[in-house]
């Protein structure tokens, strides 16, 4: 698929919360359509977490597509992002490693996180955000372990070329989805699984479950034997290393 122009922002609360209010007051906003803030106020991640954006430090970006006929397969779309987001880091010597359903990770430290939203039957928000130039001291202040660009390479990197290079890789990654969901995406998944085969713990809220993660369903689902030896597969849920 193609992308349009990014339309780029000083500052925004945050470019999930806007895109999806626009495109509510505006379903005109054709496939593709990119908002990208150099600064958010309000950034937000999975389960009401904030996702800290300073200026120029970190690329934050939401697209939108239209006309989805494809949402049983809603739970690989994020997956596609995160190998889209994976390909364009790898390029710079980064070895970098998805962790399901939306994260990206270097040496166990958070370099991307991935929001996807329906603010309408047929039409997906989806909000990335990749650590740029974010510092060592940055860093250590959010509470959970993350990590950048700079400080995993010492180099600076202009958050826009950085989207430049990004948005033709991802365009071929979503029209995969698109067409094949997430039977497009298995291999590349797989390749660059952190947990797999690992014991991990996951849920949602106070309902959690822990196994080894042993793979994925057609669609992307996680698959977790228990230590009764059950079989289960979930679906959504925030996942523990």
């Amino acid at each position: 698929m193609q992308f349009q122009p990014p339309e780029w922002h000083d500052r925004l609360t945050s470019t999930n919360t806007v895109l999806c209010d626009r495109f509510l007051q505006d379903n005109s906003l054709p496939d593709g359509f990119i908002l990208a803030a150099h600064h958010q106020t309000s950034g937000r991640g999975r389960l009401g977490r904030s996702w800290k954006t300073l200026d120029s430090k970190n690329l934050t970006f939401s697209f939108l597509l239209k006309s989805i006929n494809n949402f049983h397969q809603i739970t690989a779309l994020p997956m596609a992002v995160a190998i889209s987001v994976a390909s364009a880091l790898e390029y710079h010597g980064l070895n970098v490693q998805t962790k399901w359903p939306n994260d990206l990770l270097i040496k166990k430290r958070k370099i991307c996180g991935i929001l996807a939203e329906r603010p309408h039957p047929s039409s997906i928000v989806v909000g990335v955000g990749v650590n740029i130039n974010m510092t060592i001291k940055e860093a250590n202040s959010i509470d959970q372990p993350a990590t950048s660009f700079f400080i995993e390479t010492g180099r600076k990197l202009s958050v826009q070329s950085f989207l430049e290079q990004l948005l033709p890789i991802l365009g071929n990654w979503i029209q995969k989805w698109r067409i094949d969901g997430f039977s497009a995406l298995h291999g590349a998944w797989l390749d660059r699984c952190f947990n797999l085969g690992q014991q991990i713990e996951i849920g949602d809220g106070s309902h959690r479950k822990i196994g080894i993660l042993t793979g994925f369903g057609s669609a992307g689902q996680l698959k977790l034997l228990e230590d009764n030896g059950q079989q289960v597969e979930i679906w959504a849920g925030d996942l523990r290393i």
